[in-house]
């Protein structure tokens, strides 16, 4: 297979994952949400913790078939 290839695979992958997550995203505890009045504010930042943890598995079991 080509390294296209490969990274087609990566991407569908990674596709998939955000997909099965897609209801959690902002959901998490830990997330910041703020609203007043007109003005709201959100930082997921226990979503980009989790997402940074699957893509890092992802990516080391991925680097060991290489």
């Amino acid at each position: 297979m080509t390294d296209f290839g490969k990274i087609f695979i990566v991407i569908g992958v990674v596709f998939i994952i955000v997909g099965l997550l897609w209801g959690m995203i902002g959901k998490l505890p830990g997330d910041i949400s703020f609203k007043k009045g007109n003005f709201s504010f959100h930082f997921p930042i226990m979503t980009s913790i989790v997402i940074s943890i699957i893509l890092t598995v992802i990516f080391a079991i991925i680097g060991r078939f290489k």
